[in-house]
């Protein structure tokens, strides 16, 4: 299969040129860099946006009078307008009320356990998530079960590792006060029918929470456009942003029910010596002085994808997911993990070999410049489930090229051939 971008399509070799780190060289060879469902590469304009904060506007925000305090806050506040406009993209309207500003997906998921999960989960009641969750939208939720004596269910999956119909149906007929789902799975790439899930689970009273944060930076999506959910986290690194910062969308209607999760200040209106009330929202949800610059980095990188074309991106990524599928057809003594259509998965490529062990390759691959990730992906639930220790997975983003499809191809082939003659002597 010869891989050929349409017209339309995102120039690779210009946009690689925003990426500073694409000038290293690993092991003396140009950088692979595929690890991207962990963290993605930052283009220099957001690296920018952040040294401009702190070299010509560093202050406090929401403090100060002066100039510079000034600056700082409306460079913050007007991060929050490019999110909201970022999630209403197809033509949805999020209010800026609606945009919490959290320290990444973890920080934004524990808030709902916390705040919405604490106020409103009752003894008996059903938590719901799916076997391919991350820990970060799986632990919290466990354990809140646990606290609050609720039933936890697991949606379990199909060979394919797609969500399966039968579970589905199986939980919806109880009734759970909670669903919490992944976007699109960070181990196989599964993407899930968010709208027409969330539309059924709705109509038996369920507070849906997805978990966005694989398929933030990858798809052409809108709050509007994933059905009638209730809060949705993603993070900022995984979207060419900084680390420790992330954000949470939630209904505003349900946000004003929640109290907040963190005390402190600027999330009050007014303080006595018995009692306190509240911010309005969003600032209810933001306690204390909040991580600035990476507020501002998180902008910058907004406006980057934008920029590139957010649907130009999904077109983009969905071709070299086709061209590695079938890369990967013949390759045999490989498992892969997920489905093997393109049209149900992004770009993420979880592989086991047999007898070789998944730190042992990605070490293999690391020799020749391919950088990629070993392990348990934070899917130990799932990873039981498969029988897997670990696996070794590729994830692209839209600077990844056919190339380096093929080098990391090529370099598997090469590595059955290694690990076989060594266990031979």
């Amino acid at each position: 299969m010869i891989f050929e971008p349409s017209s339309d399509s995102i120039n690779i070799p210009l946009v690689r040129e925003d990426f500073p780190i694409f000038e290293r060289k690993i092991q003396g060879r140009p950088i692979v860099y595929l690890d991207n469902a962990s963290t993605s590469q930052r283009p220099k304009k957001m690296i920018d946006a952040m040294v401009h904060y702190y070299t010509h506007s560093n202050a406090n925000v929401h403090r100060g009078v002066y100039q510079l305090s000034q600056e700082a806050t409306d460079a913050y506040e007007s991060v929050r307008g490019k999110v909201a406009r970022f999630l209403s993209a197809s033509g949805g309207t999020v209010s800026e009320q609606e945009i919490i500003f959290t320290s990444g997906t973890t920080g934004s998921v524990n808030l709902v356990c916390r705040s919405f999960g604490e106020s409103f989960l009752k003894e008996g009641d059903v938590i719901a998530v799916t076997r391919m969750e991350h820990h970060s939208n799986f632990v919290p939720w466990q354990q809140l079960a646990k606290r609050k004596k609720a039933r936890f269910e697991i949606i379990e999956l199909t060979e394919d590792l797609k969500l399966d119909p039968k579970e589905v149906d199986r939980v919806l007929a109880l009734k759970p006060k909670i669903l919490a789902m992944t976007l699109m799975s960070n181990v196989t790439g599964v993407i899930n029918p968010i709208a027409s899930l969330a539309s059924r689970f709705k109509l038996v009273g369920t507070t849906i929470v997805i978990d966005a944060a694989q398929g933030i930076a990858h798809l052409d999506l809108s709050i509007d456009r994933l059905g009638p959910i209730d809060f949705l986290a993603f993070s900022s690194h995984k979207m060419c942003g900084p680390t420790g910062v992330g954000v949470l969308w939630g209904k505003k209607n349900v946000l004003e029910k929640m109290p907040p999760d963190q005390m402190g200040g600027n999330m009050i209106s007014h303080v006595g010596d018995l009692d306190s009330e509240w911010n309005e929202l969003p600032h209810k949800f933001e306690a204390g002085t909040p991580n600035i610059a990476s507020v501002i980095g998180l902008g910058a990188a907004v406006d980057y994808l934008e920029t590139l074309g957010r649907r130009r991106i999904e077109h983009y990524e969905q071709k070299l997911t086709e061209y590695v599928l079938k890369k990967l057809e013949g390759l045999p003594g490989v498992r892969l993990l997920g489905p093997s259509s393109p049209h149900h998965r992004g770009a993420i490529f979880s592989v086991a070999i047999e007898g070789v062990h998944a730190h042992d390759l990605a070490t293999f691959l690391d020799l020749r410049g391919i950088s990629v990730r070993a392990g348990h992906h934070c899917a130990h639930p799932l990873m039981q489930k498969l029988g897997l220790p670990a696996t070794c997975r590729a994830s692209f983003s839209f600077y990844n090229t056919p190339d380096e499809a093929d080098l990391w191809v090529e370099a598997l082939r090469e590595s059955q051939t290694f690990f076989a003659r060594k266990k031979r002597l």
